[in-house]
C-alpha cells in the first residue's frame, strides 16, 4: 500500500512538472503571430509591444529572430512588419490539408472548366469553418470565396454538409463548440442537419448573395469520416455562358467529390456520396 502511495505521489509530481513546463520565447512569438492575424495591415515593433503590454526590448528580440527565419518580413517604407507567406507554406504542408488540396485541385479545375461556376473546399477548424483551397471559373465574370476564408458552420451550405456527416457520437460535441446558440436554433439545426443526410448533399440560397445558390457534398478520407465540403455557388447568367443548368451542376457536383474520395482512398462502403 505504501508502495501505491509512493507511486501516485510520484505521477502526481511529474503530472504537475509537465502541466508548469513554459516556453517563454515561443510563447512570445505565437502571439506575436495571433496578434497579425488581427492586423493583417502590418505593425511597428513599439505598437506590437503596446498592444502585447511587453516591452520594446523583449519584443524586438523575438521580432528580429522570426524575421531573420522568414517568418514576418519588413517594410523598409515604414518599418512595418507583416507576416510572412512561410507561415502559410509551412502550415499548409504540415497538415492533411495539403495531401487534400493536392487531390482536389486538378478535379475542382475540371469541375469548373465544365460548369463555367466557381468551387471552393471546406474543412472543419473548431467550431468554424475555413476554405482551403478554391477554383475560379475560367469565364470573365464570377462568384467565389477568398482562401482563408471563414464559413459559419450553422448558418453556411458548408457547415450543415461537415457537421451532418460526422458521425453522430462526435457531433454533439462539435456543436458544443459553436457559438453560443437558443436551443430552438439548435433544434432547428438538428432538424436541417437529418434532412441534409437524408439528401446526401446540401443546397441552399447563399448568405451572402442575391442570384446564387450554395450547393455543397461531403468529401471522405480513407477511413470514411468526413474530411472536407466541396462547395459551389451557383451563379446563374443571362448572357448565353451557362453551360450547365441547378440540376446537372449539383449531379457532377457531387461526382466531383466522389472522385476526391476516392484519391484520398475512400471506399464506398465506408461513406456515402449520394447524387
Amino acid at each position: 500500500m505504501g508502495g501505491s502511495r509512493s507511486g501516485r505521489t510520484s505521477d502526481a509530481k511529474a503530472e504537475s512538472g509537465k502541466r508548469s513546463y513554459a516556453a517563454p520565447a515561443l510563447e512570445k512569438g505565437i502571439e506575436i503571430l495571433e496578434l497579425f492575424a488581427r492586423d493583417p495591415g502590418g505593425l511597428t515593433i513599439s505598437e506590437i509591444a503596446q498592444r502585447l503590454k511587453r516591452s520594446i526590448s523583449e519584443v524586438f528580440r523575438i521580432i528580429i529572430v522570426m524575421e531573420r527565419l522568414g517568418w514576418l518580413r519588413k517594410d523598409p517604407a515604414n518599418d512595418r512588419y507583416t507576416v510572412s507567406y512561410r507561415v502559410l507554406d509551412v502550415a499548409f504542408r504540415a497538415t492533411p490539408a495539403h495531401t487534400l488540396s493536392n487531390v482536389a485541385a486538378p478535379i475542382m479545375h475540371r469541375l469548373s472548366v465544365d460548369t463555367n461556376q466557381s468551387c471552393h473546399l471546406v474543412v472543419r477548424t473548431g467550431g468554424n469553418a475555413t476554405v482551403i483551397h478554391r477554383q475560379e471559373n475560367m469565364g470573365p465574370v464570377s462568384f467565389g470565396i477568398r482562401l482563408g476564408t471563414s464559413v459559419d458552420m450553422m448558418t453556411s451550405c458548408s457547415g450543415h454538409v461537415l457537421l451532418a456527416f460526422t458521425p453522430v457520437e462526435r457531433r454533439a460535441s462539435v456543436i458544443a463548440e459553436l457559438p453560443g446558440a437558443a436551443s430552438a436554433t439548435l433544434r432547428r439545426l438538428e432538424k436541417r442537419l437529418e434532412e441534409v443526410r437524408g439528401q446526401g448533399y446540401e443546397m441552399q440560397p447563399s448568405a451572402r448573395a442575391a442570384g446564387v445558390t450554395d450547393i455543397s457534398f461531403p468529401v471522405f478520407g480513407f477511413d470514411g469520416q468526413v474530411s472536407a465540403a466541396l462547395t459551389l455557388p451557383f451563379l446563374t447568367t443571362i448572357d448565353g455562358s451557362q453551360r450547365s443548368d441547378l440540376d446537372e451542376t449539383r449531379r457532377m457536383l457531387g461526382e466531383a467529390a466522389r472522385r476526391i474520395s476516392e484519391g484520398l482512398g475512400w471506399l464506398p462502403q465506408s461513406g456515402n456520396v449520394t447524387d
